[in-house]
């Protein structure tokens, strides 16, 4: 019985191993996330309403909540970041339907309110900046950490158009491997590289941010819980050793 309680654990867990480590074919850039920056914040944010949200939803971030949170005047997002009859109050979502999204790419764009507790910033860092041209695919393009994703690169004309740059290995077998191991730039975008890439580390970081609006809410008040279960430990142990004296 317990041989086969453990041998179901393991057929359980394996899909999720597996899926753990196909992420790391590709040697990811690292990105500290921080959610103190206010500034890289509300740029993450105007990035995202005007490249991101045409097509994807966050239906569990309303205008209003993300305005108080990143510092932002409810009358700045009425003007500059809704972009059709919505209130203040609703949720973000787009006028882009299922159907359409089927139609063009295949299948419809997923909603990344939780995109954040799917991906860690280092891989949502390393995915926005990892765009190429293929002729191949629907959209025309395709990404090194996602590939054949069915997303066009949406902000190609800020980076511009690179060409990915492979390494050929052979293995003992004698068969070639061709692995992606850098970006050549074809055509210059309207930002340069390094802006480019603190562009992405601000929508990386309200991506994160929007997956758990509350995560440093919650990251205080479990040092405190923790702080509160030591205390109650340390007079629990005295009223113990109270209530036992008498007893040989």
């Amino acid at each position: 019985m317990k041989y086969r309680s453990l041998l179901l654990i393991v057929v359980f867990l394996m899909p999720v191993s597996l899926q753990a480590a196909s992420g790391y074919d590709v040697k990811l850039d690292h990105y500290e996330y921080s959610d103190k920056d206010k500034n890289s914040l509300q740029s993450g944010a105007r990035l995202f309403v005007n490249y991101c949200l045409s097509c994807h939803s966050a239906h569990f971030m309303r205008y209003n909540r993300m305005a108080r949170d990143l510092g932002i005047p409810e009358q700045v997002v009425r003007d500059n970041m809704i972009f059709d009859d919505r209130k203040v109050a609703d949720p973000m979502t787009t006028t882009f339907s299922t159907e359409d999204g089927e139609e063009w790419f295949g299948i419809a764009p997923p909603d990344l309110s939780l995109i954040g507790k799917l991906r860690d910033p280092d891989w949502l860092y390393t995915f926005l900046r990892s765009f190429y041209k293929d002729d191949s695919t629907v959209s025309g393009w395709n990404n090194s950490v996602f590939p054949n994703v069915a997303m066009p690169h949406a902000m190609w004309t800020k980076q511009g158009i690179q060409k990915p740059i492979y390494t050929t290995s052979v293995n003992d077998a004698g068969y070639e491997t061709k692995k992606i191991t850098g970006f050549e730039l074809v055509r210059d975008g309207t930002m340069t590289q390094e802006e480019f890439d603190h562009a992405m580390e601000d929508l990386t970081n309200f991506l994160y941010y929007m997956a758990e609006p509350n995560r440093q809410d919650r990251i205080q008040w479990g040092v405190w819980t923790m702080f509160f279960l030591l205390v109650f430990a340390v007079v629990a142990w005295f009223l113990k050793k109270e209530f036992w004296r008498d007893v040989h």
